[in-house]
């Protein structure tokens, strides 16, 4: 789980305007790096099929959250994508 004090630097990297802090950029963005550190504690405990299972919960909600955010502005989403250096479609 991120700290209070890694969530707000992740905020503040990818607001779009001051007051932001539930963007769809920010949500993935915040996601991501969830998904990266439940990934690595995976790989040290293959066993714990309850995070296992968050673990896939997090990936199905960051899907529909590039998704729509595909859907609604393609250029914020491209760009968004390169930063993470997620893969797109």
């Amino acid at each position: 789980m991120l700290t209070p004090k890694e969530k707000s630097k992740i905020i503040e990297k990818y607001k779009l305007h001051k007051l932001d802090t539930g963007s769809s950029e920010v949500q993935i963005a915040l996601l991501c790096e969830e998904i990266r550190r439940l990934a690595l504690h995976l790989k040290k405990h293959p066993k714990d099929n309850h995070s296992r299972k968050g673990l896939l919960m997090m990936v199905a909600k960051r899907k529909k959250l590039l998704d729509y955010l595909k859907r609604e502005d393609e250029k914020r989403y491209n760009s968004l994508v390169k930063k993470l250096g997620l893969k797109s479609k």
